[in-house]
């Protein structure tokens, strides 16, 4: 060990109160903005305590109320340690203890089967950010699965509207330094609830507002810190296009624009110009519910205040037309030159700022010609129901519940039912999802495996080493994967890269920004900043086939998208379906729980008790309207289905909005089924993403469930577990 290393043990065990504990680091998996660096207590092998660690300048010692007792999750009463075999109907929950060789031996025989009848593509994975560690997110599962030849996965269910948004108009996923926001004079925090999702974001946004900053939360949800800030603007979900061009529209009108800057570094200003020229305030008021004054009054705050920053979050594009409105958001900085300034632009995502070595840690090489087809993960109800040539007969699930997070839900259940359909699922816990599955494997936590952990919020790159020894017979999906090519006789070399070698390989890229960074560096200091210029876009240098900003992009032209940015009505909007709104009048968004992460935390009796029921929030006239008062039950339903959520009233949003935190598991829901059977699988107009957002409902008065107050109570499936 090196004198740095033993002064940083030294600091580490200085931490720990008692004696007999010893404190490990490690970093939060999980599919959040922060990434946050932790302290593990181990004592007599077991974790007693995890903590932010106050070394990290962005967690600065604390960690939000999930990961906080992220100990009880590791050692959950739902937690699967053995590999099971179902022996009763899908669904049932009703499973035996299987050795690990006969998992895996009849894992091989089902694919082979399938492949033998049916090809290699009616194999699905199907998997997302269980956790977003380089390794466990996406390293050697997908060479196996690259070998098999199975189908692909479009991995669309977060991000994937934004993300092409960004590349089209900025030509990478890359924003100012979160850090550099406290110099800030205006920061506009705009569709993420920076309280709940993003909560090392908001003692940023407090300095920068001590040093004199304005902020601004453009949501249709007024969550707390829309409540907190200095001026909350609520547009009508789905409809930030139409708010942007009308602000477009006040910018050119008064001339309030860098021309500097957009002769030098942007493309195609002229038909913005004439697509801005259609969209007056007074017209954008009308669609989005904002009033022309005030349209008019942010535009002329954004362009006075230097710097200024767009905070933009993923709720907004999880729309039909969702990729159009990051679009049009991302065009701003460069109308009004606040690229130039540190810590001024539009922030939506970091993942441009590493250069990991995707192709050697992936190995696309290995796929077959012609490449085996995609099905897009948010469809995954009609792939289970309805896709053939081949029919979807084997499903492989890790670092996913699809069951409860997979939109349209009613129908991936009853593609998930088929007895004709071979499930695997790999899995810390047993999920909704585990119930419908033939094999159950048992997977690692965080605090067991070692991976790489960057953020898509902060530039800090972190090394997970483990913290304690795996419990029971766990694996993570490295070793899963090298367990199972030997299983099905893959005998390529890569199969047998240890953790450590995928490390090297994810930093072997040559990337700038990762100069200097190797595996043994990491390894002594834990976590180290990529290297990134503090303004990255001050003058120009963006990855678009101009190298400028695209307001008109040939890209996007060529795949039937509007070249420049146009408001279109969500799907199930007042606007876009009037008649479908005289049926189902409310339009419902889900947005992220307090206390849960997705389905993540959502089965921890700490968590459900602090979230208190399953609720959906109406505003007070759509409440009055239907005789409901805070504490009552409603059914809220569609043509998709139908949940019962306890009611709370109250200024959440403008009258036809409604907002249900999400996301419960179903076995905790009051009728056993879950938010997402009412929302909508029909992909955004950009890269196939997610529309959890675009719902069309109805509410109506209905009765509390047994047992009121209501206290979730788990089912009793039977589960071997020793």
């Amino acid at each position: 060990m090196s004198d740095t290393e033993k002064v940083g043990a030294a600091r580490l065990q200085s931490r720990a109160k008692d004696p007999d504990v010893t404190v490990k680091k490690a970093v939060c998996p999980h599919d959040c903005w922060d990434t946050c660096s932790m302290l593990v207590h181990v004592k007599d092998g077991r974790a007693v305590r995890v903590m932010g660690d106050p070394d990290n300048p962005v967690t600065r010692g604390y960690l939000c109320v999930k990961t906080n007792h992220y100990e009880e999750r590791v050692y959950s009463p739902d937690r699967v340690l053995y590999p099971m075999r179902r022996t009763g109907p899908k669904g049932t929950g009703q499973f035996e203890r299987i050795t690990w060789d006969e998992a895996l031996a009849e894992i091989a025989a089902r694919f082979r089967q399938v492949t033998a009848e049916h090809g290699a593509e009616a194999i699905l994975p199907y998997s997302y950010a269980g956790t977003i560690g380089v390794l466990q997110y996406g390293s050697m599962d997908r060479r196996f699965f690259h070998r098999l030849g199975a189908s692909r996965l479009g991995r669309t269910i977060c991000a994937s509207a934004g993300g092409e948004a960004m590349v089209a108009t900025l030509g990478t996923k890359q924003g100012p330094d979160p850090e550099d926001m406290v110099h800030a004079k205006l920061i506009v925090v705009w569709g993420v609830n920076v309280t709940s999702s993003n909560t090392h974001q908001w003692p940023i946004i407090q300095e920068a507002r001590r040093r004199g900053a304005t902020l601004v939360v453009i949501d249709p949800y007024r969550y707390k810190g829309a409540r907190e800030a200095d001026w909350h603007i609520s547009p009508r979900p789905g409809t930030d296009t139409a708010f942007v061009l009308g602000v477009m529209n006040a910018l050119f009108a008064e001339d309030l624009l860098d021309h500097d800057y957009i002769d030098k570094y942007t493309t195609g200003f002229e038909q913005l110009a004439q697509k801005a020229a259609q969209w007056t305030p007074e017209r954008a008021a009308a669609v989005t519910g904002v009033s022309a004054d005030d349209i008019r009054k942010f535009a002329r705050l954004w362009h006075a205040s230097r710097p200024g920053v767009l905070r933009v979050g993923y709720g907004l594009q999880r729309h039909t037309n969702g990729g159009s409105i990051v679009r049009a958001i991302a065009m701003l900085p460069a109308l009004t030159g606040h690229w130039r300034d540190r810590g001024g632009g539009f922030l939506l995502s970091q993942s441009g700022s590493y250069g990991f070595n995707s192709a050697a840690l992936e190995r696309p090489d290995l796929m077959p010609s012609p490449m085996p087809r995609e099905i897009n993960m948010i469809e995954l109800g009609k792939a289970l129901t309805e896709v053939a040539n081949p029919p979807v007969k084997a499903l492989f699930v890790y670092n996913s519940n699809p069951a409860n997070v997979a939109p349209n839900a009613s129908r991936v259940l009853a593609g998930l039912s088929r007895e004709d359909l071979f499930t695997v699922v790999h899995e810390q816990l047993f999920t909704d999802t585990c119930k419908w599955a033939d094999i159950v494997l048992p997977a690692t936590t965080q605090l067991e495996h070692l991976d790489l952990m960057y953020s898509y919020w902060h530039l800090y790159l972190q090394l997970n080493e483990p913290a304690i020894e795996r419990l029971g017979e766990a694996v993570p999906n490295t070793e899963l994967f090298r367990r199972l090519a030997a299983a099905m006789g893959l005998t390529d070399p890569c199969f047998r890269d240890s953790d450590e070698d995928l490390v090297r390989q994810a930093l072997s890229a040559g990337s700038p920004y990762l100069e200097g960074i190797t595996l043994e560096r990491l390894q002594a200091e834990q976590i180290i900043k990529v290297k990134r210029a503090p303004a990255p876009f001050a003058e120009g240098g963006f990855k678009t086939p101009s190298g400028k900003v695209e307001f008109y992009s040939e890209t996007l032209a060529r795949t039937g998208n509007d070249p420049v940015v146009d408001y279109v009505p969500p799907a199930e909007s007042v606007d876009g379906s009037p008649e479908l709104a005289r049926k189902y009048p409310i339009h419902l968004i889900t947005p992220a729980a307090h206390h849960f992460l997705n389905t993540t935390f959502a089965n921890m009796a700490r968590m459900m008790k602090n979230e208190g029921a399953p609720t959906v929030y109406l505003n007070f006239a759509d409440a009055k309207e239907r005789g409901l008062q805070s504490g009552d039950w409603a059914r809220v339903f569609n043509d998709r289905g139908s949940v019962r959520l306890q009611v709370q009233v109250g200024d959440w949003s403008l009258a036809g909005v409604a907002v249900s935190p999400s996301l419960w598991w179903s076995r905790f829901m009051p009728d056993g089924v879950g938010l997402n059977v009412l929302t909508l699988d029909t992909p955004a107009d950009y890269g196939g993403g997610a529309s959890f957002h675009t719902n069309l409902v109805q509410v109506e008065k209905a009765e509390a469930p047994e047992g009121q107050p209501w206290v979730p109570t788990p089912d009793r499936y039977q589960l071997i577990k020793n």
